[in-house]
């Protein structure tokens, strides 16, 4: 955990402290609740900065962390993020609570909730990355670093292709594995570039069987990303003729 990480913790740890203290001591879990999803509810350019310091955060997954009930069923890649950070706040502001006698627990040692406080927690709704729910990822052009990366896997195509017309769309396909951004501290960089990323979904890019149907978020922002590199791909062969339509387009 990376100090940027590290901060951010420990001002919801004293946030929390001075939140319980100045109401009386009471609602430990909803008020550890309350803070840490005020807090760690960033925009999109902050989360974005915060995942380039750690890129590590690029591996989380959703798992049954996330309780937004716009984000459950196919949650964005900003929402499975904040989810393990909101999860990681709150084990630690448990500790605080049971350090201090504000919560009791059992005897193996989880949190015991009083069952009228655990009525009064509502799922809290997050940002919404993509600034509108029907609003699909657009690469941006011009000199972008995804842009590059496209740019030298299209010429790459196009010398392959030139050895190989007849195999045109393999190589589409090689091409594209070949330029595949997988590492977070790859992807990263490109988050901070254009937070709007943060609002891809899984979307059935990646197939279920695959990390049990839960898979990281770096994942999910990879499958995108060479998805739409195989499209970009496929165009230019349409354009150079290597590749044409059929009777159904």
């Amino acid at each position: 955990m990376n100090k940027r990480l590290t901060d951010l913790l420990e001002r919801v740890r004293h946030e929390y402290i001075h939140e319980m203290e100045s109401n009386g001591l009471t609602y430990p879990y909803l008020t550890a609740y309350r803070v840490a999803h005020r807090s760690l509810t960033l925009t999109g350019d902050q989360l974005a900065e915060l995942v380039a310091s750690d890129p590590t955060l690029l591996a989380a997954r959703a798992g049954e962390l996330i309780d937004d009930p716009r984000e459950v069923a196919n949650p964005s890649l900003g929402a499975i993020v904040t989810a393990n950070l909101v999860s990681a706040a709150m084990e630690g502001l448990m500790l605080v609570a049971a350090n201090r006698e504000w919560i009791e627990l059992n005897e193996q040692g989880e949190v015991q909730i009083e069952a009228h406080e655990y009525d009064l927690i509502r799922p809290v709704s997050g940002v919404d990355y993509a600034e509108s729910g029907s609003k699909a990822f657009v690469a941006r052009r011009g000199q972008t670093l995804l842009s590059r990366l496209y740019n030298t896997a299209e010429l790459s195509f196009e010398s392959s292709l030139e050895a190989s017309p007849q195999d045109a769309y393999q190589l589409v396909l090689k091409t594209a594995a070949d330029h595949a951004i997988f590492a977070p501290d790859d992807l990263a960089p490109l988050i901070v570039e254009n937070p709007l990323l943060l609002g891809l979904r899984n979307d059935q890019v990646i197939d279920q069987e695959m990390f049990d149907g839960d898979p990281p978020a770096g994942m999910i922002l990879s499958a995108h990303l060479t998805e739409m590199l195989v499209q970009q791909l496929i165009d230019r062969a349409i354009e150079l003729g290597a590749l044409g339509w059929d009777a159904e387009g």
